[in-house]
């Protein structure tokens, strides 16, 4: 009775062991992850921040284009420049014709 107890016992040593190591190779393998995100964290934030910036320039000429499209479609095309205006022309008076 005493081996059955021993061996049923080791059984259960083995697999508890075996479970405990499993998890803490997860947790080991997760906690080095977590260390290597947490150093690239700085250097993403830094990037994240350049592409927002690049990204507001880019909107802020475009929308200062815009406003200057609209300012000069407000003020009004110069047409009265554009096109050009008459020249007097002669016009010959018709001839009398003589009563002969």
């Amino acid at each position: 009775m005493e081996r059955s107890l021993m061996a049923v016992l080791l059984a259960v040593g083995i697999l508890l062991g075996g479970v405990t190591g499993a998890a803490y190779a997860r947790a080991r393998c997760r906690w080095d992850d977590y260390q290597i995100i947490k150093k690239r964290v700085p250097v993403l934030r830094r990037t994240a921040w350049l592409l927002i910036r690049l990204a507001a320039t880019k909107i802020g000429v475009i929308a200062l284009l815009l406003i200057g499209a609209v300012a000069y479609a407000a003020a009004g095309a110069d047409h009265e420049r554009a096109t050009p205006t008459p020249t007097p022309t002669v016009t010959p008076m018709p001839r009398q014709q003589s009563g002969r």
